[in-house]
């Protein structure tokens, strides 16, 4: 089992959810805010699920509170921001710190293995890694990659 497989973390509403659920699945891990310019990627990552989730694409939103505090909300707060606002039915997660000391070993794991401009740190929101069906990451994307733009390297690895 590849080591993304190892991880865990807990739904919005609460109920822990270990990757390996997601074995065989093409994954796009995406740390979100509802309160970011590029909030408005919401609608586009949803239609990338509503797309090709039936094909294995699978997308995960984290919701991240580190850049200009733009994820005060509360759980209920985000859903609601998320679902009424975007219409996202795919996977949210809970508030989650991607960078520091308290960052979720799962996005520690993602940095390290594709490091961005910033290194191995998340320099905003909307910073999407895409991790194979084998668990493999394969592609990290900056936050002005529209998810239209990565459109092409999802088709790839599916």
């Amino acid at each position: 089992m590849t080591v993304f497989y190892q991880f865990s973390a807990t739904r919005l509403q609460g109920e822990p959810v270990a990757m390996s659920d997601y074995a065989g699945k093409l994954v796009l891990v995406v740390n979100t805010a509802s309160h970011c310019g590029f909030t408005r990627q919401y609608a586009g990552l949803e239609a990338l699920w509503q797309k090709y989730a039936a094909q294995g694409l699978v997308i995960l939103g984290f919701p991240c509170n580190q850049f200009g505090k733009q994820e005060p909300g509360t759980a209920s707060e985000i859903a609601q921001t998320c679902h009424i606002n975007y219409g996202v039915s795919f996977p949210m997660f809970e508030k989650t710190e991607v960078n520091g000391a308290a960052a979720h070993p799962l996005f520690d794991y993602l940095k390290t293995e594709l490091p961005g401009l910033a290194g191995r740190r998340i320099k905003w929101n909307f910073t999407k890694f895409l991790v194979g069906r084998d668990g493999q990451p394969l592609k990290r994307f900056a936050p002005i990659t529209s998810p239209e733009k990565m459109e092409t390297a999802i088709v790839a690895a599916l």
